[in-house]
């Protein structure tokens, strides 16, 4: 009997490296000569970044600063979703940056499709917000693999492919 292999996609990022993210981006602010002074505060909850400073023009210096810092700990830029900045009291801005996380139903359907489209021998099955792709040929996975991370540019969410088995 034939052995059949497979791997799950999801869109996910590691929480403790989103932190470390944060806590170096923080330090630099506190440390960065041209935003000292500017009552810069960058507070995380479960499912959004919120970064709350005095001009529009620091807002995006301390922006630039996390990207650099998550690039660094290999963290995908695709996790963030940049809100509206809004004005608050005290001539201040606050940005709420979500965090995305999980592959949405329409989503992983065009992905799926995708696949199927191009591999007739592999099987996609979606279980909530992964994908579990299956196959005899490990070959053909591992081209389903490459294709995900073609996909993913175009559909401007992170991906990764895990338990491979």
């Amino acid at each position: 009997m034939a052995e059949i292999f497979s791997f799950d996609v999801v869109s996910d990022f590691e929480r403790q490296e989103l932190v470390n993210t944060l806590d170096q981006a923080k330090r630099e602010i506190s440390q960065r000569y041209d935003l000292k002074g500017t009552d810069t505060k960058v507070d995380l909850d479960q499912d959004n970044i919120f970064i709350t400073t005095n001009s529009e023009l620091t807002l995006n210096a301390v922006n630039d600063i996390v990207r650099q810092k998550a690039i660094k700990r290999k963290l995908s830029l695709r996790i963030f979703e940049y809100g509206e900045i809004e004005s608050v009291s005290g001539n201040k801005v606050k940005q709420t940056i979500l965090l995305k996380q999980g592959i949405k139903q329409e989503i992983a359907k065009k992905i799926s499709k995708n696949i199927r489209d191009q591999f007739k021998k592999i099987n996609v099955s979606i279980n909530g917000e992964t994908l579990r792709v299956s196959s005899k040929s490990k070959n053909d996975l591992q081209l389903a693999i490459k294709l995900i991370s073609d996909l993913e540019e175009s559909l401007n969410i992170p991906l990764k492919a895990n338990n491979f088995r």
